[in-house]
């Protein structure tokens, strides 16, 4: 079968890897450079997700706490476990044994997996592991565990088996439009035929199907995630817990340095993505509030932002969720929505969904 995967980031690399090792000619097109847009933008994690817990999405969870260990075992130089402490203040958002709860349930989930189990530090014990966080109202934390990984190598380390197994990988190469009847599919200057055509462009996904005057059941909330790089050396990861919000935020390490992230911003253009001042504070405000030694704009290294593509029913705006959709049409495959960590997953199920 000839196949055409329209997206480099990871969810297409992966898509394009798994079509190639089943021996189908490949033709992957990507119209930057691979794993240079939302992909190379993320938190540096490998995760099962804990906070979906909240919303019943232990299928998601399960599937991610399964896949970050082939992740683990696949690529060990570049996706290292990493345990987090989630520390547990009075008068907290979430009690100590709602936080408690979730951590075992998360453990259940990955039975397998080959990763610790998580456990209940004292405050001395938490100050100890992570110095500098704020005793007073601390009544200590739980640890668990997740992988950290670096997300544009481990995309580029996933191309080069994709090319290995026999997959053309073209960059620079932006397709203009599609048609689902024929399975043409158009770039500048050219054009070929492929009888499936897979749609994982990521936050560009609907833009393709515009441009092609396709329609489709699902829309896309692109939202925005910025993070900031400043100095600080870190052996573990922490997880602070928003005030009179459900979000959390992550302080992990990076390098010899330390990353705070993220936010969740609607973005309405996909080519201009950078955080904002108002992220920028809230994260060094959300920062200081937790820790004593606090930081100031001046202390920021780097910054970037990357998009999440939410799916939503054009029935039902409400919908949102972090699973992803495979629509069929014709000949094309459109993918909408997909993690990082279960990417292998998402493109073993555009296979299958090709078949029929």
């Amino acid at each position: 079968m000839k196949v055409a995967v329209i997206g480099g980031g990871i969810n297409g690399v992966m898509t394009a890897w798994a079509f190639a090792r089943r021996g189908d000619c490949v033709d992957l097109f990507e119209k930057g450079r691979l794993m240079s847009a939302t992909s190379r933008s993320s938190t540096k994690m490998l995760h099962g997700g804990l906070r979906y817990l909240e919303h019943g999405h232990l299928g998601l969870v399960r599937e991610a706490l399964q896949e970050r260990s082939w992740w683990i075992g696949q690529a060990p130089q570049l996706v290292n476990p990493l345990e987090l402490l989630i520390p547990i203040c009075r008068n907290g958002e979430r009690a100590k044994w709602l936080v408690g709860a979730g951590i075992r349930l998360y453990d259940l989930l990955a039975t397998g997996s080959g990763f610790p189990r998580g456990r209940w530090y004292s405050t001395d014990e938490v100050v100890e592991r992570f110095p500098g966080l704020k005793r007073d109202q601390l009544l200590g934390a739980y640890g668990y565990w997740d992988a950290r990984m670096d997300d544009y190598q481990l995309g580029l380390w996933a191309a080069e088996r994709a090319r290995e197994s026999g997959a053309r990988l073209h960059e620079l190469t932006a397709v203009l439009k599609v048609d689902p009847a024929t399975g043409e599919v158009s770039t500048d200057g050219s054009s070929d035929c492929y009888d499936r055509i897979v749609n994982v462009a990521g936050p560009w996904a609907e833009t393709l199907l515009a441009t092609s005057g396709v329609t489709s059941a699902y829309r896309l909330d692109l939202i925005r995630g910025s993070h900031i790089v400043v100095p600080g050396k870190r052996e573990q990861g922490c997880v602070l817990q928003a005030p009179g919000e459900k979000r959390i935020l992550f302080v992990l390490p990076h390098g010899e340095n330390t990353l705070l992230g993220t936010t969740e911003v609607s973005q309405a253009d996909p080519d201009h993505c950078a955080p904002s001042n108002e992220e920028i504070d809230y994260l060094i405000a959300n920062y200081n509030r937790c820790f004593s030694r606090g930081m100031s704009r001046q202390d920021i290294i780097s910054s970037f932002a990357g998009i999440r593509p939410i799916v939503a029913s054009k029935s039902d705006f409400s919908s949102a969720s972090r699973e992803s959709v495979i629509e069929r049409q014709g000949r094309l495959i459109n993918v909408f929505g997909g993690k990082w960590t279960t990417s292998r997953a998402l493109a073993a199920a555009v296979v299958v969904k090709s078949q029929h």
